[in-house]
């Protein structure tokens, strides 16, 4: 209970703080009035603490007592170092989520889903918060394959979870940093910039940069892709990108509803003159 109150607390004070921020130095143009957008995506924000609490947290705590009584999980194996434990539980907890994410994209029921994140029509740190309910009942379950599967300890588990939550707030932020800084963080961290190439209405660029933290799974699985300027990138999903598209209610009801064609039957690419900068370089 303190942990959770600790993680959330630790959430919600980032959050705030990175809001300020992207307010100050915005990344790209918002293209849509903030209020409503704002309204939307903080009703997310509730409707995701309630399923979080209702069947992710209990997943991951049934998970954790199965292992801890069975020794079962591949960090449990007497072979591994005890003090390389930590790091192999982070790593591949960090592996498991781009393969989820990854998933969400590919596999079409969870598709509609994971769409309603995309479709906001601007990206920033409210961003973070919208997933549909939907989706995060569905991540109960693989909650539970990669607490059993990997076994890691709960300090770990939640040191783990504390980075995460950050840095997922972090790269959905629209804060604009420095162009050197950035890509020396790039090299550790997924940022802004190479997230929102992820938030693209170009579908070449929506399946690239799935990593949570790390933007090391996407140079290994060859899905990276970051040199593409943000002044070039139209935020969204091009066949719901009507003002009606992100009401609420609407967003709420869609993944139940009869799927328009999200590309519109079309694999737009960027023009020459828009991909600027070296391939492994972040662009302005």
């Amino acid at each position: 209970m303190k942990n959770s109150l600790f993680l959330g607390v630790t959430v919600i004070g980032f959050a705030l703080g990175l809001f300020l921020l992207e307010r100050r130095f915005p990344l790209r143009r918002a293209s849509r009035p903030l209020a409503g957008r704002l309204f939307v995506n903080l009703v997310y924000a509730a409707l995701a603490f309630l399923t979080v609490a209702l069947t992710v947290r209990p997943a991951a705590e049934a998970m954790f007592a199965w292992t801890g009584r069975s020794a079962f999980g591949l960090l449990n194996m007497p072979a591994i170092p005890a003090p390389l434990r930590p790091v192999l539980a982070f790593l591949l907890m960090d592996l498991t989520f781009y393969w989820w994410h990854r998933a969400n994209h590919r596999i079409p029921l969870l598709w509609r889903f994971h769409n309603v994140h995309h479709i906001d029509p601007d990206l920033d740190v409210s961003t973070a918060f919208r997933f549909h309910f939907g989706e995060l009942a569905f991540s109960s379950a693989f909650r539970v394959a990669q607490i059993g599967l990997i076994a890691p300890s709960l300090p770990a588990y939640a040191a783990y979870e504390l980075v995460f939550q950050a840095n997922t707030l972090f790269h959905h932020s629209n804060l604009r940093l420095p162009i050197r800084i950035e890509r020396l963080l790039n090299r550790l961290l997924v940022t802004p910039r190479m997230h929102g190439i992820h938030h693209s209405q170009i579908r070449t660029e929506t399946d690239s940069n799935y990593g949570s933290v790390l933007p090391w799974w996407d140079r290994l699985h060859r899905t990276l892709g970051l040199n593409i300027p943000q002044a070039d990138i139209v935020i969204g999903v091009p066949g719901y990108a009507q003002h009606q598209d992100n009401r609420l209610q609407t967003t709420l009801a869609m993944p139940f509803r009869h799927q328009r064609d999200y590309w519109f039957g079309t694999e737009a690419t960027r023009s020459p003159s828009a991909k600027r900068g070296k391939p492994a370089i972040l662009a302005e």
